[in-house]
């Protein structure tokens, strides 16, 4: 697949700006250029960027409905009612629920608290008439109901007939119509004036616990315990990292090094993170998986156990547990890939069309949605990966950038049984007798919608560099703008006309990769570099010709001080 380059050069009034900062910050010019570009150039701004604080978390009382959310929750405390707090069986929706029962649980005794996870399989996700029937059964007068809900109309109408009240924490899309909720705490509501819409499920709960200690006088301090909950929700959620969200996934990795819990300890270990500063990569691709293993492959209350785990021992035995899981979800993920791989090779209407919809009624749910994301990123094209459940076709959309599934699958509601999600990312289930007709008006739909430049993989750029411009001072700069993620990606830079300096080497079990030493001719210095999986380059480079690279700046560990390295992300020959 070709991938362009999209790199636009700093306008004149960016770089005044930069040198303006340049002349008040002791930062590196580029980092500064980088500050411009994303937005952050007032003294406050910067501090708060480069500072984040939980001084800086916004009143959690304008939430919408907050202030009926706490009292209801006063209430129920009061009068010792049973409270059960229910949560999707995801990364997110377990932590959202571990944090607010960890928090509950010192005000109340332990009958009078519960929680609950649907099972993937047997359920779906969100609020299901089992959890409901569970609360029945139980004699819950409250369902808490953290990272779902906002959607569950029928559902929440169902619970209020049988005495139950139900308390939202979400942070979805909302339908036109609201559910019968006693309190919706939701800041994508049409009516919201909270200032930060982009909270994970986790942070919402967060917020309505800080709104109840606050409304009791409980310290702010009670509730730091609770933040590497919200820096795993957030990481693995894939939600901007930026306001609020910065500083809980800033302050929740301090956490997370410092003291974690118990549960995300064992989990810590497991990972072979032990003794490591452990990033928000580290969560992505180490941390979240694990948790989110018992939620794919068998019943995410596990991964809720292990969250609320009091003691090393059994929190060991609770993540080696889960660890199996993960193994086991690696193994169904590869051959469920390549099983959908093989569908769309001998396909050609899923090859020429602008959006894949794969169907397999033996796949297993609990992968789909990573399926789906592996289609995406090979084919470059919103992909959707349908399998049956419970006698309905149930499945996980996926989308490229600047393309809205959510709006595409939306436009399809009179055929779903049901769906909700994000832009990018959409659950959704249907009647196999509306499949075809389901494919048809998304293909509809995206013709209608969906551009070029949005088939098209780019690669974006934030600015030229010399090699000569490279040193640990940069290094160092660009850390301190971390934790990275959405709308705060890690910044990639470009350098044209590098050249070999003859010392580069092909390296690994197949010789796919390339050690790189690299010179231009602001420098004789060589700077290293590692090219992952593009071994192919590596006939032309030596040749001694020019050759452009865009990259990230890394930190090299294999050295005994620190060390550039740069990540190569494309070489493009000349």
């Amino acid at each position: 697949m070709t991938i362009e380059w999209n790199y636009q050069p700093p306008t004149q009034k960016q770089i005044l700006k930069k040198e303006t900062l340049l002349q008040k910050f002791d930062l590196s010019p580029a980092v500064c250029l980088l500050l411009v570009q994303r937005g952050i150039t007032t003294d406050e701004k910067i501090k708060k960027f480069f500072s984040p604080s939980l001084r800086d978390l916004h009143d959690p009382f304008q939430f919408p409905d907050m202030s009926v959310a706490v009292g209801r929750l006063e209430k129920a405390l009061g009068n010792k009612e049973k409270i059960l707090v229910y949560g999707d069986y995801d990364v997110d929706g377990t932590t959202a629920v571990a944090l607010v029962y960890k928090f509950l649980e010192q005000f109340c005794a332990q009958s009078c608290l519960d929680y609950y996870i649907p099972n993937r399989t047997d359920e779906g996700c969100g609020i299901s008439i089992q959890g409901i029937h569970y609360a029945r059964d139980n004699n819950v007068n409250l369902i808490i109901a953290l990272d779902c809900g906002v959607k569950a109309n029928n559902m929440i109408a169902y619970a209020n007939t049988l005495g139950i009240d139900v308390i939202i924490g979400d942070h979805h899309m909302p339908g036109e119509e609201l559910p019968p909720a006693v309190a919706i705490l939701d800041a994508k509501r049409e009516d919201s004036q909270y200032p930060y819409s982009h909270l994970s499920g986790c942070g919402v709960g967060f917020k309505f616990m800080q709104a109840f200690a606050k409304n009791n006088g409980i310290r702010f301090s009670s509730l730091t315990n609770l933040l590497d909950l919200c820096a795993v929700s957030i990481a693995s959620d894939i939600v901007p990292v930026t306001g609020e969200n910065r500083v809980l996934m800033t302050c929740g990795l301090k956490q997370l090094n410092q003291n974690p819990s118990k549960g995300l300890k064992a989990t810590i270990d497991i990972c072979g993170l032990s003794g490591k500063i452990i990033s928000m990569s580290d969560i992505i691709f180490k941390i979240g998986p694990r948790i989110n293993a018992s939620g794919r492959m068998t019943d995410g209350k596990e991964a809720v156990d292990l969250l609320l785990a009091k003691d090393s021992k059994s929190a060991k035995e609770k993540s080696a547990h889960i660890n199996q899981y993960n193994d086991d979800r690696r193994e169904l993920d590869k051959k469920t890939t390549e099983e959908a791989y093989s569908v769309i090779e001998q396909n050609a209407s899923l090859n020429n069309g602008k959006i894949i919809v794969v169907f397999d009624r033996n796949w297993h749910k609990g992968v789909i949605g990573i399926v789906a994301s592996r289609l995406t990123e090979k084919y470059y094209k919103p992909a959707i990966v349908l399998t049956e459940s419970n006698g309905l076709i149930s499945g996980s959309a996926r989308s490229v950038t600047g393309f809205d599934i959510y709006a595409a699958i939306e436009s399809t509601q009179d055929l779903l049984v049901n769906f909700g999600g994000h832009t990018f990312a959409v659950g959704i289930t249907i009647k196999e007798e509306n499949l075809d007709a389901f494919k048809e008006r998304l293909e509809t739909f995206a013709d209608e919608n969906m551009v070029e430049e949005q088939m098209t993989q780019t690669l974006d750029i934030d600015m030229e560099l010399r090699l000569s411009d490279i040193d640990i001072k940069l290094l160092t700069d660009i850390k301190k703008m971390s934790p990275f993620g959405p709308e705060n990606q890690k910044p990639v830079f470009a350098s044209f006309n590098v050249k070999d300096n003859g010392e580069s080497k092909r390296v690994g079990k197949e010789l796919e990769h390339i050690r790189l030493e690299l010179i231009d001719e602001s420098t004789d210095k060589a700077i290293n570099a590692i090219a992952f999986g593009m071994g192919e380059h590596y006939d032309a480079i030596k040749t001694g010709k020019p050759f452009d690279i865009c990259y990230t700046i890394e930190e090299n560990s294999h050295c005994s001080s620190p060390n550039v390295q740069l990540l190569i992300k494309g070489i493009r020959m000349k």
